[in-house]
């Protein structure tokens, strides 16, 4: 109930409302699930583990087994005198039938399964560390624009501030310290710009990885849905239906049926068999004394055999310390795989939150330093500031409005990474449409009971598609800013020397 609960909520998550222009975080999520190399090869893997049932089983089973020969004599120093044919042709079938493996065939039977559980719960593991991890290629994507933008802006109100300056330069009205201020800030400001564009460039290459398509214009990311109000309620969600615990829970639980198949290797072991024979001396075989014998017959047998090992030379004892050593390690996984994922969910706690503050204050900063500017240019023009008072505010505002959207990106992805943690963030609990949803069981109830020896799947083809052809990614930024971030500071006052600042 809990989890369809969750996945309802979620459904608000991704919505599909948005310009047709846009890539949706819905449709960057929906291509990353049906074309990420890392998702597609862990459900190859799973598929491969579900072999490991039939495998199991097939052990039990019966057996059919057959043979057939012809032999030519090419030497006998008794020649003629001999019963032996000179030629014979000989064919046998044996059908064997386990009937008492001392448990071992039940146990490893078992143990697949249990692996098979693990593994499932491996791939919802591997899907939300995927949507986590595009999700924070997403966000870094919107949040690296916004930082192009902002630094290009800065610049263009840089390079004005600098011609202003060499402008009253020209008639006095400025010193030349004023002018190599406005050059080393706008110097500093175009450094800092195409940093800005190399990282932009760098987190869409990181996008197209994850993806498998380049980024277009992207669209503001939807708003996440209800989080753990505290610390403990995260920590307890986690630990119920984290994916990587789970897998480390059923792990453990599949070392224990492994002890009991090694355990069974020292004991008896009873099989039924029911043989047949049929040989034919393609009438070669002569009495000595007489005419021809007969040349071919039939046999069958039937009987029990019963295995009793004695001694084995210490095998049996190894392989069941060594099974009781994996188990050791499988239970202390589990300890390492809780750690980590109390871990996960406190940090990404503790992360989303700060960063909300963090975009509160940053909002009330950015609000502060363009009043902040705008005052400082109009004081500028009554000679009261200096330009290099101009350029630390423009700074100050220009560093805030960065604080800002890097908070907004680093909320929105430690919000994911906490419903990572608390096993919502994977494509039936956040309602992925686009298509129908990979079933892991499928494979597993397909291949199960499967009996034929001569079955297959044919050779497999690449599911996830090359980028090699992808074009290379630019710095160019479509996108509008927020309105919070666009600077309409007033910029045109006139520069002057602020000859009557008290710090001139």
């Amino acid at each position: 109930m809990r989890r369809r609960t969750a996945a309802a909520a979620l459904l608000a998550l991704l919505p599909s409302a948005h310009p047709a222009s846009a890539d949706t975080l819905r449709d960057a999520l929906r291509r990353a699930y049906d074309n990420n190399p890392s998702l597609t090869g862990q459900r190859a893997a799973q598929r491969a583990l579900d072999e490991g049932v039939p495998l199991a089983r097939a052990s039990g089973r019966p057996q059919v087994n057959g043979s057939t020969g012809l032999v030519q004599q090419v030497f006998n120093t008794a020649g003629a005198n001999t019963f032996s044919p000179d030629r014979q042709a000989t064919a046998d079938t044996q059908l064997s039938v386990p009937v008492f493996q001392a448990g071992a065939i039940r146990n490893a039977v078992r143990a697949a399964e249990t692996r098979v559980d693990a593994g499932q719960a491996r791939l919802r593991g591997t899907e939300a560390d995927l949507f986590t991890a595009v999700v924070g290629a997403y966000m870094d994507v919107v949040r690296d624009e916004a930082i192009v933008e902002l630094n290009g802006q800065n610049v263009r109100v840089l390079d004005v501030n600098l011609k202003a300056s060499r402008d009253r330069f020209e008639v006095g009205d400025l010193t030349r310290t004023d002018v190599a201020q406005s050059e080393a800030r706008l110097a500093l400001a175009r450094a800092r710009f195409q940093s800005a564009e190399a990282q932009l460039i760098s987190s869409r290459e990181n996008y197209v990885r994850l993806v498998g398509s380049p980024a277009a214009e992207l669209a503001d990311p939807p708003p996440l849905p209800n989080l753990p109000a505290t610390p403990d309620v995260a920590v307890e969600e986690a630990i119920a239906d984290n994916p990587t615990l789970l897998a480390a829970a059923r792990e453990r639980d599949a070392t224990r049926f492994d002890v009991s198949v090694a355990k069974a290797s020292r004991l008896p072991q009873v099989t039924a068999v029911l043989g047949g024979s049929y040989y034919n001396n393609l009438g070669t075989l002569r009495n000595p004394v007489g005419p021809r014998v007969g040349q071919d017959g039939f046999g069958a047998n039937a009987g029990v055999q019963l295995n009793l090992p004695i001694f084995q030379g210490g095998r049996p004892a190894a392989q069941i310390r060594q099974a009781e050593a994996r188990r050791s390690q499988a239970i202390e996984n589990v300890t390492l795989a809780e750690r980590q994922v109390v871990a996960q969910a406190r940090s990404a706690f503790a992360v989303y939150r700060s960063s909300l503050q963090v975009i509160s204050s940053s909002e009330v900063a950015v609000n502060a330093n363009k009043l902040s500017l705008e005052g400082v240019r109009a004081e500028n023009s009554v000679g009261t500031r200096t330009i290099l008072d101009i350029l630390n505010a423009e700074q100050e505002l220009l560093n805030s409005q960065v604080t800002l959207v890097t908070a907004r990106r680093d909320a929105y992805v430690a919000g994911f990474a906490l419903l990572a943690a608390i096993g919502r963030a994977e494509a039936r609990s956040l309602g992925l449409g686009g298509g129908p949803l990979y079933d892991a069981g499928a494979n597993y109830r397909r291949v199960r009971d499967r009996l034929f020896d001569f079955d297959s799947d044919g050779d497999p083809s690449a599911v996830a598609g090359s980028t090699a052809k992808t074009p290379a990614q630019g710095a160019n930024v479509s996108r509008h800013l927020d309105p919070l971030l666009d600077s309409n500071v007033d910029r045109s006052p006139a520069l002057t020397t602020g000859s009557q600042a008290p710090n001139r």
